[in-house]
């Protein structure tokens, strides 16, 4: 009888991650590969297969060109659950080569983990296709090519868009791409397998800001159970008098994402309007209670009340709380948020039929003498309307995930907006949320709709998107899961027809696909990289030259789309001569 033994998850022992083959008992027929309909070796006894790496700045994805999905996902800090770097850079000269030595070992430490406890690979002999961000910054590149070629000593490293491996994995090779990830939201145009670098929008609404409005609401509307300190009070003393507000203690990065993958969803949006919400209230109610906020009012909105809780990971090391911020406050304007907040959470709770959650948590260090763990209560519409920060617009520097797409539609040539609107591909971590890809949909219908049927939110007097309403018949989301139909052939044809690979996969799908058909990115070869090392340069060959990573200049080979040419459209950088008139030519 044959046994093939599955592929594991984790890292745990030193158990081979993937068999080849599996000889049958009695028998000398090779059986195929979980991975593959043929009897083609490869993996750990080839080495045509390359190595496809997604180093994201929390989670990193990695395996075999040529599979369906990854070998191994892992936090790059599996410990806090915290991200590897971010787009705020030290100034100080001091700080900044340290946070630099800090990165550059904590990305050394998960390549070789890569090849030694994922793959288990030999990392000389294996090409490597890194996934990277376009806007990924480029001595971060640098590090990366660093350690390949100079401390694994790999053969070449392909260096790939992230946004077009995703349009590759499900089949095409024009469209628009928003990637959703941790610190930010990247919608890129894509035309014939160009990326329109030029076109590209962002905004900061991402996954980490999503986390850090979590944590600012169970921090107000949040209730925690203390562990009872006997047993004879665990049955004696009800629940509900030992109910507290939630520690800042118990809310740690790891808490949030559990709470962020496994309770949180995107619900439908809110249709009620104001008029009707004050027709429908008996008299004497407090139309407050009801009515939606106007998003003109100047208090505190969603999205700033996230912005302001994202200093909360270090709010234990100070006495000053988001809590406070709101209650104690003696100014109008604050008094004015604190409304402003509660009337966004009557609203949600009134809308919402998502049930609250009981989750059993680390109680803090003062509580831990009781007996077993406290429990953090998730108000049910935390859970539905915690996501309602990533929809939410009107802001310059922090436009909405269907803004960003709009914005990019803007940009792009009239003569591919159509065809752009109609392949909108939705990919990254935050993505997977349950409805968000529909909720993504219903936002950009009503971030185009005209202004006379715009009835639960206030829209200034310039209509930006207006050149945009002839395409509304046109979007079309190609892994919607529940796609709309619309009056236009070309939407219906394309909308929810993607493979069903998951959102946060799919940009390693397509540098798979793109390793197996032996394409890919600008390929920087090890010998072109000791070529251009500049610490080499008149310099004997027994002497080795130890740059730290802060004074490391990034070398020419990588690529980096910022130091291209400019277009075919741009104007000459010297003024040209005028013609001479016809009748000076004539005379």
């Amino acid at each position: 009888m044959s046994t093939v033994s599955s592929t594991p998850r984790t890292k745990t022992g030193i158990i081979p991650a993937t068999p080849t083959t599996t000889r049958v008992t009695g028998s000398h027929v090779l059986q195929a590969s979980p991975h593959y309909t043929t009897t083609r070796r490869h993996s750990l006894y080839g080495t045509e297969d390359r190595v496809v790496i997604d180093p994201g700045s929390r989670i990193w994805k990695v395996g075999f060109s040529g599979e369906g999905k990854p070998r191994d996902v892992f936090y790059a800090d599996a410990k806090n659950y915290g991200s590897l770097w971010s787009w705020n850079r030290a100034t100080d000269p001091t700080e900044k080569a340290e946070q630099d030595n800090m990165l550059e070992i904590n990305l050394e430490r998960c390549m070789r983990s890569v090849f030694h406890e994922s793959l288990l690979a030999e990392p000389k002999a294996r090409k490597v296709i890194l996934v990277e961000h376009p806007l990924m910054p480029l001595y971060i590149k640098d590090m990366l090519a660093h350690i390949l070629f100079s401390n694994l000593q790999v053969p070449s490293i392909s260096f790939a868009s992230s946004h077009l491996l995703s349009l590759l994995s499900v089949g095409r090779i024009t469209g628009l791409v928003l990637d959703c990830g941790h610190l930010e939201s990247t919608a890129l145009p894509i035309f014939a397998a160009r990326p329109l670098f030029p076109q590209l929008r962002t905004t900061p609404l991402a996954g980490s800001r999503f986390s850090s409005h979590i944590r600012a609401l169970l921090l107000l509307f949040g209730s925690y159970l203390p562990p009872p300190t006997t047993l004879s009070a665990a049955v004696n003393v009800p629940a509900a008098n030992r109910t507290t507000r939630v520690p800042q203690e118990i809310l740690t990065d790891a808490v949030i994402e559990d709470i962020k993958t496994r309770c949180c969803f995107v619900s439908d949006a809110l249709e009620s309007s104001f008029s009707d919400v004050r027709a429908s209230s008996p008299a004497g109610d407090d139309p407050s209670d009801h009515e939606p906020p106007p998003s003109s009012d100047p208090a505190m909105s969603e999205s700033e009340f996230s912005r302001g809780s994202l200093g909360q990971e270090s709010a234990a090391e100070s006495e000053f709380s988001i809590i406070s911020h709101l209650t104690h406050s003696t100014s109008s304007g604050e008094a004015s948020s604190e409304k402003h907040i509660q009337v966004l959470a009557n609203m949600y709770m009134r809308h919402s039929t998502a049930t609250n959650l009981h989750m059993r948590v680390v109680p803090p260090v003062s509580q831990q003498t009781g007996t077993g763990r406290g429990t953090l209560i998730i108000p049910g519409w935390v859970r539905e309307r915690a996501a309602e920060v990533l929809f939410e617009g009107g802001d310059v520097d922090e436009s909405s995930v269907a803004e960003v797409i709009l914005d990019a539609l803007l940009k792009v040539p009239l003569d591919l907006r159509k065809t752009m609107a109609s392949s909108i591909l939705i990919t990254g971590g935050t993505a997977m949320l349950p409805g968000f890809i529909p909720r993504l949909h219903t936002e950009l219908l009503r971030a185009t709709a005209p202004l006379n049927i715009l009835s639960t939110r206030s829209r200034p007097t310039y209509d930006r998107y207006a050149s945009l309403r002839p395409l509304v018949p046109h979007f079309a989301i190609l892994n919607n899961p529940t796609p709309v139909p619309s009056s236009s052939a070309r939407a219906n044809v394309n909308a929810g027809k993607a493979p069903a690979f998951t959102p946060a996969t799919m940009a390693w799908v397509g540098g798979s696909l793109a390793g197996a058909l032996k394409t890919g990115g600008v390929e920087v070869a090890r010998e072109k990289w000791d070529e251009s090392d500049p610490s080499q340069t008149d310099q004997d060959d027994d002497v080795i030259m130890v740059v730290p990573a802060s004074e490391r200049i990034p070398r020419n080979v990588i690529p980096d789309w910022t130091r291209g040419l400019l277009p075919a459209g741009a104007p000459p950088a010297v003024a040209l001569k005028p013609l001479p008139s016809p009748q000076a030519v004539g005379a």
